[in-house]
Formats: structure tokens, C-alpha cells, sequence
């Protein structure tokens, strides 16, 4: 079973991430604002901090639409990871349905992107790993 979330007294705390991909295999990064507490001006996934009394898959379907206005479908868990920033980090992915628009209401950008992803863009080494452990297995 997946844990829950940690303490919200917890600077570290379990969180849920998804990312989205497009038929042509590309995947939507979010360009974080200068004044984010966490990686400020770093490229990163949608998603955030699992609440207390909410489950990874909660967090990250709350989390989708709260930052996208998207409604995810059938999320996958594909990896689990422990980053410096968090307890555990939830990824999942999910084929993006082409139907709904998205809507940014967090960040100061979002792009699809290709793999290997282009080095111009600043991400942060546990992101770095996740985006080299999904290439080519979705």
C-alpha cells in the first residue's frame, strides 16, 4: 500500500507528480516562476505535496487540475523516488487525451518537450533522472 502524507510540520513531505504526454511523444514541463519556493526558474513537472488524508493518486489528480485545469483520466504510477526536496516522489503518466485545453495557473510557462530534452532548459538532477528513466517506455 502507498503511504499517506507526511506531517505538514515537515519541511520534507511525500509528493505526487504527472506527466503528461502527446502522440508524438512529447511530455509538458512547467516553467516555474522566479519566486517559487522550490526551484525558482527551474523546468519541473506538474504536481505538489500530498495533504494529510490524501493518497499519491488524490494529490496528483487534485494537483492536474488545480495547475492545468485538466482531469486526468487513468494516471500510472510508473516510479517512485526519493529527491533531495521530498520523502518519496509519486510519478505518474498519462497520455494527454487532446481534448481538454490546458490551462496554466501555476508557473510562468509550460512547453512540450521532446527526449532526450533540450540542455538549454534548467532541471533540476532528480527531475534529470526521472525524464532519462521514462524515456522510451510510454
Amino acid at each position: 500500500m502507498i503511504s499517506k502524507s507526511t506531517s505538514p510540520t515537515n519541511k520534507r513531505r511525500d509528493v505526487a507528480i504527472i506527466i503528461l504526454y502527446d502522440i508524438e511523444k512529447k511530455i509538458l514541463l512547467q516553467h516555474r516562476s522566479e519566486t517559487a519556493l522550490r526551484n525558482p526558474g527551474y523546468w519541473a513537472f506538474f504536481g505538489g505535496g500530498i495533504e494529510e488524508n490524501e493518497t499519491p493518486i488524490d494529490t496528483v489528480m487534485r494537483e492536474t487540475y488545480e495547475e492545468l485545469r485538466y482531469k486526468l483520466n487513468k494516471p500510472k504510477l510508473v516510479l517512485t523516488q526519493k529527491p533531495v526536496n521530498a520523502r518519496v516522489m509519486y510519478v505518474f503518466m498519462e497520455q494527454y487525451d487532446g481534448l481538454q485545453k490546458l490551462e496554466l495557473h501555476e508557473g510562468q510557462d509550460m512547453r512540450w518537450i521532446s527526449l532526450p530534452y533540450p540542455k538549454e532548459l534548467k532541471i533540476s538532477e532528480h527531475d534529470q533522472e526521472v525524464l532519462e528513466y521514462i524515456r522510451g517506455k510510454y
